[in-house]
């Protein structure tokens, strides 16, 4: 991903980070580039806390912002009108079709003609090959679990369990709890294919995958 954006626009560029949380993306970028301006967006409270709190940096290279992607007013809360890129990673599963498309039309008036959008994500193979699929998802399995063994680290479930029981976030936990009722993280997974289509439909001119694992993609799309 930085890599396309390096070969895109040099060192120099203003990029939107969707669905930030922590800001793990956010700061890699920044420690890539020295010269890029982040905007940081998210809804969660936990997950903007702790990111306010870990990522340091000046605010004339990240801003952090509060906005609801379910809601299509979410650009009004932006600091720029424009951006030469919008970024993203495991983050836009958790909207639904409908909504996404829609997001895309946004996001083709937030970039110029020209200017990229990248998104890291699962994706389901086509179903014209129905085999490959599953072994795509049964090796992806294989290699989360190698990854766990190799570096033990807490689950999903249990990060967040730890992570209530600090008196600090717990006022924050309420609210998230109001903004997800029924739980943040669920799992749309469609093709490439059929986020390409999404793509030009909303007015963006290509789009094809720039990296590929298994099923995990980054589909790059230019505006």
């Amino acid at each position: 991903m930085f890599d396309t954006l390096e070969a895109r626009f040099g060192e120099r560029f203003t990029v939107v980070d969707l669905g930030c949380g922590p800001g793990s993306l956010s700061s890699r970028l920044l420690d890539r580039f020295p010269l890029a301006r982040v905007v940081a967006v998210d809804f969660d409270p936990v997950l903007l806390f702790l990111g306010r709190r870990t990522v340091h940096a000046g605010p004339r290279r990240l801003t952090w912002v509060e906005a609801d992607l379910r809601d299509p007013s979410w650009r009004s809360q932006l600091p720029v009108s424009r951006a030469d890129a919008v970024v993203s990673t495991t983050a836009l599963h958790w909207l639904r079709p409908p909504r996404l498309r829609s997001l895309y039309r946004e996001l083709a008036h937030l970039l110029r003609r020209g200017d990229l959008f990248l998104d890291g994500d699962h994706r389901a193979l086509p179903t014209t090959v129905p085999e490959l699929g599953r072994l795509a998802h049964d090796a992806s399995r294989i290699a989360r679990r190698r990854l766990r063994e190799a570096a033990p680290a807490p689950s999903w479930d249990d990060w967040w369990a730890e992570l209530e029981k600090e008196p600090e976030l717990r006022p924050l936990f309420a609210i998230r709890r109001e903004r997800y009722p029924g739980g943040s993280h669920h799992e749309h997974t469609a093709t490439v294919g059929a986020h390409r289509r999404w793509l030009r439909a909303a007015g963006f001119r290509e789009s094809a995958p720039v990296w590929q694992q298994l099923d995990d993609f980054v589909l790059a799309a230019l505006r």
